[in-house]
């Protein structure tokens, strides 16, 4: 890696005897010297060459000094360093000029070795300061590419609350919160026919980028095999051996699949290892829903995931959630719990869909005192109310 230096001195002879000192290090491409006789000739030559790496300057030039070009320098905010050259003694300026950010300073007569040494370690400072910059700018593009890729995931959720306005037989609201840009939590409801209501939440196991991926195959599974077969463990059934077919980084996911006849008010369900479900009754009444023992998806193939049925009444509910709730801490490392879940859902009963869903999200927040989350926070509340 070549070492650009420009020199800006006003003595004649300087540039002859730096090429004669470091004639082997310029042969062999390690040193590239460009040369300036005052600060504006500097500063003309570092506008056209942006990649200097050290400046050497004298303090005394015509036109413009070294300390003037130093303040230039600063105001450019330029990846590069200044070493001053000046007489030995002259212990003000080259205070001045520490202060208005040169690296290090030389003394007159130069000693070259010492020019030479002053060189490497300069450069060392810039290489990983460079390093860093590059490093930070990978950060940045990173940061933009999860930016675009929590919008894309975000965009594929149903975020228009009320969802079906022309129906006044539901009230549904959701919400999902990654951890991080993006996350591996997912909900979603759409209508197979005009009577069946088909909604769904899911947790995948890890969190990020890959989480992420694995959720978005798992729910463009899932609703393409929910359009031919209403039935959620048969449904299921093919979306498991799917997921285990494609499934190299051995991930899994934990599912809530339900069905919900809107005449009847009867709902077909089948959980995959998932969170119970809660009831919430027009009565008050909160009912955790009694779910089959059947694994989480991805983990084997050939499963049989069975179904259970319930009835809501009108005005009955059912809350779904992911454990980014119930398993919200705080920096003293207690968790928010079924227990306060419950409670929350039994005070906020009386409201609609968005309230119940904003209560029980402000609740985890004021448990957890705005601390950051440790996993993705994710609820679906789908009302019966023909």
């Amino acid at each position: 890696m070549t070492i650009r230096l420009l020199v800006v001195d006003d003595e004649p002879d300087l540039e002859l005897l730096i090429r004669q000192r470091f004639r082997r290090q310029i042969k062999e491409n390690e040193y590239a010297f460009l040369f300036a006789g005052n600060g504006i000739e500097a500063l003309d030559i570092i506008q056209k060459n942006n990649d200097i790496d050290i400046v050497l300057t004298d303090i005394n030039m015509p036109d413009m000094d070294g300390l003037t070009l130093l303040l230039k320098l600063n105001e450019m905010n330029l990846l590069l360093k200044s070493v001053i050259v000046s007489a030995y003694g002259d212990m003000e300026n080259i205070r001045t000029a520490m202060n208005r950010g040169a690296f290090d300073f030389l003394t007159k007569p130069i000693d070259f070795q010492d020019l030479d040494i002053t060189i490497q370690k300069t450069h060392r400072l810039i290489y990983e300061l460079k390093k860093a910059e590059h490093e930070h700018k990978q950060l940045e593009a990173i940061q933009r590419e999860l930016d675009i890729a929590r919008d894309i995931q975000l965009s594929i959720l149903p975020r228009k609350f009320p969802p079906f306005p022309a129906r006044n037989d539901l009230d549904i609201h959701a919400v999902m919160i990654p951890a991080r840009q993006v996350g591996g939590d997912y909900y979603d409801f759409f209508f197979i026919d005009p009577e069946h209501l088909a909604f769904v939440i899911a947790d995948v196991s890890g969190k990020g980028v890959p989480a992420s991926l694995f959720m978005m195959f798992t729910r463009t599974l899932l609703k393409a095999q929910a359009i031919t077969e209403i039935d959620p463990g048969k449904c299921l059934n093919k979306v498991n051996d799917m997921l285990v077919e494609d499934n190299s980084e051995s991930m899994f996911v934990t599912l809530f699949y339900a069905m919900l006849n809107t005449n009847t008010g009867e709902v077909a369900f089948c959980n995959a290892g998932h969170n119970p479900p809660f009831i919430v009754r027009k009565s008050g009444e909160l009912q955790a829903i009694s779910c089959c023992e059947n694994i989480p998806l991805g983990i084997f193939p050939e499963r049989c995931y069975q179904n259970k049925t319930l009835n809501l009444e009108p005005g009955d509910g059912i809350f779904l959630y992911t454990d980014g709730i119930t398993e919200a801490q705080t920096q003293k490392s207690e968790f928010f719990t079924t227990t306060r879940l419950i409670q929350s859902l039994q005070r906020l009963n009386n409201q609609s869909a968005s309230g119940i869903i904003e209560g029980v999200i402000e609740d985890v927040r004021a448990f957890t005192h705005g601390d950051p989350q440790s996993d993705d926070i994710t609820a679906l509340f789908v009302r019966y109310q023909p």
